[in-house]
């Protein structure tokens, strides 16, 4: 046996793929479409949420028997914007112009309803071991989906990746543009990320037809 139980490491592996919380359970959905225009933003929100939820679900957990249940929900937006506010304060400090692309969504972490749905179904009923992993499969499902979105648009969009001219240079006409290619402005557009989540969502229900009996 490896270092996690069969159960353990389902709880990673399962909200990759069979279990997404944006594309199975449609959780999230908003950052995932207001923040993809660029790759560096989808992995930026994708940490701020693996943090978040990773320490949250311990902290709740540890709480767990504790918190009185008429204001466990007050409990738990005290927790996540305590630490929304810690990811905040770290962006300003470390990444400012990135913190003020990201602007307001950073704080919507509050309200991301992936995480106030595990601290709800998991955290307060599981001890912290277990409510570590469920946190970080929860988020790690949530940030592959951010970050194929992000790579896509921005890719298909700009041109670029995490900024960097990866087709040619427009104006030069080098690379791809030299062939008469032109960017999709349209993947920029909020949109176009549920395009693209609507075919991730597709590809998943085709590789697995389970997904579509359910």
């Amino acid at each position: 046996m490896g270092l996690l139980s069969k159960k353990d490491a389902a709880l990673i592996k399962d909200p990759l793929a069979d279990n997404n919380p944006i594309t199975i359970q449609v959780l999230g959905i908003c950052s995932a479409l207001a923040i993809t225009a660029e790759l560096e933003a989808s992995i930026v929100m994708s940490i701020s949420v693996l943090f978040v939820l990773g320490v949250g679900n311990v902290v709740i957990s540890l709480m767990r028997n504790i918190i009185p249940s008429k204001i466990r929900i007050i409990v738990q937006l005290i927790v996540v914007a305590t630490l929304v506010i810690i990811v905040d304060l770290v962006l300003k400090a470390f990444a400012y112009e990135l913190s003020k692309t990201l602007s307001v969504f950073v704080g919507l972490i509050i309200t991301n309803c992936i995480i106030m749905g595990r601290f709800e179904a998991f955290a307060l009923g599981n001890g912290p071991w277990r409510s570590f992993l469920d946190g970080i499969g929860n988020a790690l499902g949530y940030a592959v989906i951010l970050i194929i979105v992000g790579f896509f648009r921005e890719l298909l969009g700009s041109g670029t990746l995490l900024g960097i001219p990866v087709l040619g240079d427009p104006i030069e006409k080098t690379g791809l543009y030299a062939f008469g290619y032109e960017n999709n402005g349209f993947m920029l557009l909020s949109p176009m990320a549920l395009i693209v989540v609507g075919i991730i969502i597709w590809v998943q229900r085709t590789r697995n037809k389970a997904l579509v009996e359910d």
